[in-house]
């Protein structure tokens, strides 16, 4: 299974990534995870980025390249591998395509911005765990603290309000014209193009995982 998830930011890529890598066994090739842990090891990468992100911008194409390309090296993505937030740009899934990575299926993940301005809005998180927390979804046990430790909680600054819409924005004008490319090549008949696959991403996490592993089984 070697598949490209789609949707905006906050549209639940990363949940519903989680179930789909359990299910077939295979990686999760985030880019968000990858620099936030340049980041968090405060490399020069990884400053760079933040810079970049804590605006709501994108981090530009050839870091991203870059990082995807010695990811999928490593022999645990022998047997397939899941994208999750790559690729964003057409010049990204170009770069893809001229690399001769394999994809079998696109599955698009649609939710409404209202909806991930809410999801990405409440969240909080403990810096010293990475467990993150939602003010109305899964609130702590006690408010603004953490359930293990009682440590504070806090909100990133890329979940901010102002900056999810300018990610929004982004997304809009830069990422969502995958959504054809991807359809397009999907509907070409050509050898090699993937599946492309589109399911609603608001309601029961389950209800949506039992959707995304029906669209991936036909």
């Amino acid at each position: 299974m070697r598949l490209i998830l789609l949707g905006a930011p906050g549209a639940g890529k990363g949940t519903q990534a989680n179930f789909i890598k359990e299910k077939y066994n295979i990686p999760q090739i985030s880019t968000g995870d990858m620099l936030r842990a340049a980041i968090k090891a405060g490399t020069e990468l990884g400053l760079a980025a933040k810079k970049v992100m804590d605006t709501g911008g994108l981090v530009s194409d050839d870091i991203i390249i870059g990082l995807v390309k010695d990811r999928l090296a490593q022999p645990d993505c022998a047997q397939g591998y899941l994208f999750d937030g790559f690729p964003r740009t057409v010049a990204q899934a170009d770069a893809m395509k001229d690399s001769g990575v394999a994809v079998d299926y696109v599955l698009e993940i649609a939710v409404p911005d209202e909806s991930i301005i809410e999801r990405i809005d409440g969240r909080r998180c403990h810096p010293g765990s990475g467990r993150v927390y939602h003010v109305k979804f899964n609130p702590p046990k006690v408010e603004g603290k953490d359930d293990v430790t009682g440590e504070d909680l806090v909100q990133r600054d890329d979940d901010k309000a102002e900056v999810v819409k300018k990610r929004l924005d982004v997304y809009h004008n830069q990422t969502e014209v995958l959504l054809g490319y991807y359809n397009d090549w999907a509907q070409s008949g050509q050898a090699g193009a993937p599946k492309y696959r589109r399911i609603e991403g608001v309601g029961p996490v389950d209800e949506i995982r039992d959707a995304a592993f029906a669209a991936l089984s036909k």
